[in-house]
């Protein structure tokens, strides 16, 4: 317990699955939690909680396809805490469909909001992170280690994309004393996962997944790690193999 006491920390994807985990594992170890995400109704239920459990939450609604929204959180940010030790960058869109069949349209929205604005988030609390020697996460897929004949080829592009981003981002800030770890996860029980499993026509048991329960204990062991080692990878796949 209070392992990040007083630590700030900026979780995207805040209102539910991985990220809601992740960020109320984080208060209740004493961090104090910006939440993200574009659904801010459900974001006041998610800091109610983690107020309620006596942790500290700041609603911080915004849209990270949009580069305005990008630039208000980070002044939000910069004027209320002045660093940044915690960025976790969680959610985006998934959409399937064969090369053949998948849109433009489709490519620019996973585009906007798996790759450019997690990009334009790190840029904009980059300095932020420096004052503290932060620490960034990046919550990626399994498809950006194996990509799959699955019709997810859009999806996988983006992954790589991120895998590559981070990669690089840790040969950077490294000097700066930033660790970046990338977490490669399979099939998660979250509200996407539950989606995909019913348009693929097959049944959703949750409890044959991984759980949002399982990354945030994962994350937060790596990210208490002393200074004198860095993890940069964590892979997690579910147990049983149910698809």
């Amino acid at each position: 317990m209070g392992c990040f006491q007083n630590q700030i920390a900026v979780v995207t994807g805040a209102s539910s699955g991985i990220g809601r985990a992740i960020a109320m594992d984080f208060a209740s170890q004493g961090a104090e939690v910006c939440l993200v995400s574009r659904r801010r109704e459900v974001l006041e239920l998610v800091a109610q909680e983690t107020r309620a459990k006596g942790g500290r939450a700041h609603v911080c609604c915004a849209d990270l396809t949009r580069g305005e929204d990008i630039d208000t959180l980070a002044t939000t940010v910069q004027q209320s805490f002045g660093g940044v030790e915690l960025l976790v960058l969680c959610g985006g869109v998934m959409v399937l469909g064969t090369t053949e069949q998948a849109t433009l349209d489709q490519f620019d929205l996973q585009y906007h909001s798996n790759v450019r604005g997690y990009y334009a988030l790190v840029q904009a609390l980059l300095p932020l992170l420096r004052r503290r020697q932060g620490q960034v996460v990046f919550i990626n897929s399994s498809v950006a280690t194996r990509p799959s004949a699955s019709g997810g080829g859009q999806y996988a592009a983006m992954q790589y994309a991120l895998r590559a981003i981070a990669d690089s981002l840790r040969d950077e800030v490294n000097p700066d004393g930033i660790r970046v770890l990338s977490v490669y996860l399979g099939r998660t029980a979250t509200p996407r996962m539950a989606a995909l499993f019913e348009k693929e026509g097959r049944a959703y048991r949750p409890e044959l997944l991984i759980q949002p329960q399982d990354v945030a204990t994962m994350v937060t062991m790596a990210l208490r790690l002393p200074r004198t080692a860095e993890v940069t990878e964590i892979r997690i796949r579910p147990m049983t193999k149910s698809y």
